[in-house]
């Protein structure tokens, strides 16, 4: 599946030897900075690929606010009518969407979602995703194992950009500058300098990653799509990269072309770290001056492969012709029939007449379009002569008939929807805790009566000590990457110990913690952002949810619905969850750093990085703070004080501001509540 960032990157992948593509709309795709199509460009596209038996998925897969679900419907409706072959969405609100207006199109769950188990895979199957994109940072023996025991097509990339961050759980972007990735307008402040103590100066910055050696592997392991990316990159970029994935099935990828596809496009060149388990700082790379100009070298050569059409289509012909008859000519291919016939009637031969053989010769002739003959099937009746040109005209005209029949749009049943948004009415707003340990929590906390009490799944028998099994919960991992069934046993120890309550940020980790038996609250990393994203989340079996702290304090108060929702109003906000730690690129080794690392940006502000069951949460440098600005968060039934790296000292500080409702001290963020992102 190859990426298509505009009309000319479609060509480019079709003609050399995509079986799909993938692009977005002008709306909620998840690079909005790429060309896109308009939905005259997008029907063309349709057309085009149709007629040469490739498939289109369009992406709506960017989080939508519930004043944009209007235009979440008419960017898919105009998917529909355009009839493209599947929708690739993140958002479960958008999801539930397509499911009512348009249940015949099949949905695939974007690699946004940040599914990496077989509960998320299985979930996703349930909620009627024909396919998954898993997360890029999963091993082989990990996809294997999925891939062995799911009935959802699954799709891995395979080539391109790596992000440092699990797709769908980035807000560096947002934070720092306003520009979320969730929006499809990532700023990629990660390729900046961000170093760890005697790092390599830009540990946020992965090579790209490259599997295309090991494409017949993953065939073999059931794998249904292996997806590029790129839809920001130019045509010869994907020409390369397609051209690169065929000859890799086919056996014949090697040195050269792996070096021509570094060249025209990398970062230091490529990794496959994850998929090999053989993750650390050889991972980590930038995009260098000699990684610019070596494209100059190959971008000729690579537009070569695409500049002309390409014979991807069988086809079948039977030609017929009799003196004083119109000859006519059938045209067959994948299941499409076309009939031509000449303006005049045959002649009889005056000195020769033409030979069946030389008709047949005429008509194999399919050069300049996207088809080739399999078998040709001619009769000539009689002694009689047939103009070369005549003949040439009706395989022509015969061959433009079948392109445009087996490009005509097929259109996808669209029943728009009326969108009602019921009013949520909040009772009184509690308190809900969340600590990396239980020691951090503070006197406070443990008298208070009524809240709840969020530690870590590993630490719940310290927490249990502290607060009691009424008030605790637990907080299962968003990363799970190769440790599902440790959570699950770790579950059921938990329940069975008395602990009745799992904090979820991932939708794998929510199966995994009601079947368990908890009562499930959703965390902000399920990126829950409108109303029937929450209505779809309460399917889930979620009973509260933690709303997604990119969203606006007056769009959180416009979020209808009946399940209790709740913000963060105080922490330090986690910006990346990474399955490859920066701090571990510097001097100080993992088994030093005690599962608290740093690194600094180029403007000298420290970062901290805390670790959590193999994977690493990069915190922002300042905490947010709203402890002066309670009385403007509207219409929520929780608020989430999230302690990170504080002391029991700091976090009873904290309490005691918000109680009094004080001013911030030091240095603090409000987030995005104010301001929101693009």
């Amino acid at each position: 599946m190859a990426p298509a960032g505009s009309m000319e990157s479609l060509t480019a992948a079709v003609r050399c030897g995509a079986d799909a593509v993938y692009l977005g709309g002008k709306e909620l795709s998840a690079r909005k900075n790429a060309a896109n199509f308009s939905f005259e460009e997008l029907a063309a596209g349709v057309s085009y690929c149709h007629a040469r038996g490739v498939k289109v998925y369009l992406a709506v897969n960017t989080l939508v606010g519930d004043r944009e679900m209007e235009t979440a419907q008419s960017a898919m409706e105009q998917g529909c009518l355009a009839g493209v072959d599947a929708f690739i969405v993140q958002d479960l609100g958008v999801a539930a969407l397509a499911r009512k207006c348009a249940p015949q199109m099949p949905l695939h769950g974007s690699t946004q979602m940040s599914v990496h188990t077989l509960s998320g895979v299985r979930e996703l199957e349930d909620m009627g995703f024909k396919r998954v994109v898993l997360a890029r940072e999963m091993s082989f023996d990990e996809i294997e194992e999925i891939s062995s025991q799911c009935k959802a097509e699954l799709e891995i990339f395979v080539h391109g950009a790596l992000c440092m961050c699990v797709s769908g759980q980035c807000y560096l972007s947002a934070v720092l500058g306003g520009r979320s990735g969730n929006r499809g307008l990532c700023a990629q402040p990660c390729r900046l300098p961000f170093t760890a103590a005697g790092g390599t100066g830009n540990d946020l910055s992965l090579k790209d990653l490259s599997l295309i050696e090991y494409l017949k592997k993953l065939s073999d392991a059931g794998i249904a799509s292996f997806k590029i990316e790129g839809r920001m990159k130019r045509p010869e970029y994907v020409a390369a990269a397609v051209e690169s994935c065929k000859s890799a099935l086919e056996g014949n990828y090697n040195f050269d072309r792996k070096e021509r596809l570094r060249s025209v496009f990398s970062r230091s060149g490529f990794t496959d770290g994850y998929f090999t388990g053989h993750r650390g700082k050889e991972m980590f790379g930038k995009r260098e001056k000699d990684d610019v100009t070596a494209a100059k070298g190959v971008l000729s050569s690579l537009e070569n492969l695409y500049h002309k059409e390409v014979p991807l289509v069988g086809c079948e012909m039977s030609f017929y012709a009799a003196e004083g008859e119109n000859m006519s000519l059938a045209i067959k291919a994948k299941g499409k029939t076309v009939f031509v016939t000449d303006e005049k009637p045959c002649e009889k031969a005056v000195k020769r007449s033409t030979s069946e053989e030389e008709v047949k010769e005429r008509l194999n002739k399919t050069g300049g379009t996207p088809f080739y003959c399999t078998d040709i099937d001619a009769e000539i009746v009689g002694d009689i002569a047939l103009p070369a040109s005549a003949v040439n005209n009706l395989r022509r005209e015969g061959l433009e008939k079948l392109e445009k029949e087996l490009g005509r749009i097929k259109t996808v049943p669209f029943d728009k929807k009326k969108i009602s948004i019921y009013p949520h009415m909040s009772g009184k707003t509690r308190n809900i805790y969340r600590f990396s340990s239980p020691y951090q929590i503070p006197k406070k906390v443990i008298e208070e009566k009524g809240s709840l009490v969020f530690v870590p799944l590993q630490k719940w028998r310290e927490g249990l000590e502290k607060v009691g099994p009424v008030r605790l919960g637990i907080e299962v991992p968003r990363g799970m990457f190769g440790k599902e069934e440790t959570i699950r046993r770790m579950l059921s120890e938990a329940f069975a110990g008395g602990v009745k309550n799992a904090l979820c940020g991932n939708i794998g980790s929510v199966r995994l913690a009601r079947e368990a038996g908890f009562k499930v609250y959703g965390d902000f990393g399920l990126n829950i952002m409108n109303t029937l994203s929450l209505q779809e989340a309460e399917k889930m079996g979620v009973s509260a949810c933690v709303m997604s702290f990119e969203m606006t304090l007056g769009a959180i108060a416009e979020v209808g619905g009946e399940m209790p929702r709740g913000i963060i109003v105080y922490g330090r906000l986690p910006l990346m969850l990474t399955r490859n730690c920066p701090a571990a690129n510097g001097k100080i080794k993992c088994d030093k750093c005690g599962g608290h690392g740093m690194i600094t940006d180029r403007k000298g502000t420290s970062f901290t990085v805390m670790c959590n069951f193999g994977c690493s949460e990069l915190l922002n440098s300042r905490p947010l703070y709203m402890g002066d600005r309670l009385r403007e968060i509207s219409n929520v039934d929780f608020r989430m004080f999230r302690f990170t790296d504080e002391t029991r000292e700091e976090a009873e500080s904290v309490l005691l501001a918000y109680e009094k409702g004080e001013k911030p001290k030091g240095e603090f963020t409000r987030g995005l509540y104010y301001r929101g992102v693009e």
